[in-house]
């Protein structure tokens, strides 16, 4: 990046699990992290919106902080910039906030320090950072991902054909990540461990052939954590039964929630995020496009006055 240019990234926000595929499913959603930066004489990072308005303004940042471990790793020292954030993501709601977060980080490294990075690379660094694979590799690739991380290897699928409309029920609390794994069971009995990865295999079978009855049928029958977290979140329950009489194909706990997000058939999605703002007058219901690009980068030239 030369003196006086500006570089543009854009990463988009996620759901995981879609039910049963816990840990391992993530797809793409139309909300936002978008970083300029330009570069300076020490870090400063500015919050431009509402969601990112409390992160710290020094490298004390997630993004800072996973930019300046990448370049450690590859033997640099990531150069002091000026970073302005904006987010339309929400904080701690289920829609990866903070996998966005790491693949902007990564992105910063790569591209301050030329790091040449494959995708491959990245999803690698971002399943470290973040325990699994599922929403660092929607925000990194675009689309639905179905992914396996192990501590040798990490291996993604990105799939592009997804024909569905999706809507998001975001009540106004918050629920970190580890609450929400307090509340799942140390382990489960080998006969419902079968029959819980039958149920994902089948999520899987109806995602890839746009079968979308089947996979929202599955979402229901979930039994890795949607029962557990239930007892956190009464809007899963909730959103089920109302979901029912409005013809959408399912519903499912967006990662650790407390989002719920349903899916539905293409072009109805107005419709539904209508319907299910009336019921759920406490909480945000929008439709969401769902983002087929992944982390894009932009060179832009600074606008002098």
């Amino acid at each position: 990046m030369k003196e006086g240019d500006m570089l543009k990234i854009t990463v988009p926000g996620s759901t995981a699990n879609l039910g049963p595929g816990f840990d391992s499913i993530g797809l793409a959603l139309g909300k936002y992290l978008t970083l300029e930066v330009k570069k300076a004489d020490q870090f400063l990072f500015i919050p431009m919106t509402e969601h990112v308005k409390d992160i710290p303004a020094n490298e004390d940042n997630l993004i800072a902080k996973v930019a300046i471990e990448v370049a450690s790793l590859h033997h640099q020292q990531l150069p002091p910039c000026e970073v302005k954030v904006w987010s339309d993501i929400p904080m701690a709601r289920g829609i990866g906030s903070s996998a966005a977060a790491i693949i902007a980080g990564i992105e910063l490294a790569n591209q301050l320090c030329n790091l040449q990075l494959t995708n491959d690379e990245k999803a690698r660094i971002a399943s470290l950072e973040e325990g699994h694979p599922d929403n660092v590799g929607a925000s990194l690739y675009g689309g639905l991902v179905v992914g396996l991380h192990q501590e040798e290897q990490t291996e993604l699928v990105c799939v592009k054909d997804i024909d569905v409309d999706t809507v998001v029920i975001i009540p106004k609390y918050e629920v970190f990540t580890s609450d929400a794994r307090n509340v799942l069971p140390e382990s489960l009995d080998y006969k419902t461990a079968v029959e819980a990865s039958a149920i994902s295999n089948m999520l899987v079978a109806g995602l890839l052939t746009n079968n979308w009855k089947l996979a929202g049928d599955m979402m229901n029958k979930d039994l890795f954590h949607q029962p557990y977290r239930s007892s956190l979140i009464p809007e899963i329950q909730a959103v089920r039964e109302k979901i029912r009489d409005l013809g959408a194909y399912g519903s499912a706990l967006s990662g650790a929630g407390p989002t719920v997000i349903c899916f539905t058939e293409k072009g109805k999605g107005d419709y539904l995020a209508e319907k299910l703002s009336s019921e759920f007058s406490n909480c945000d219901v929008e439709r969401l496009d769902i983002d087929f690009e992944g982390c894009k980068v932009e060179q832009i030239q600074e606008v002098k006055s």
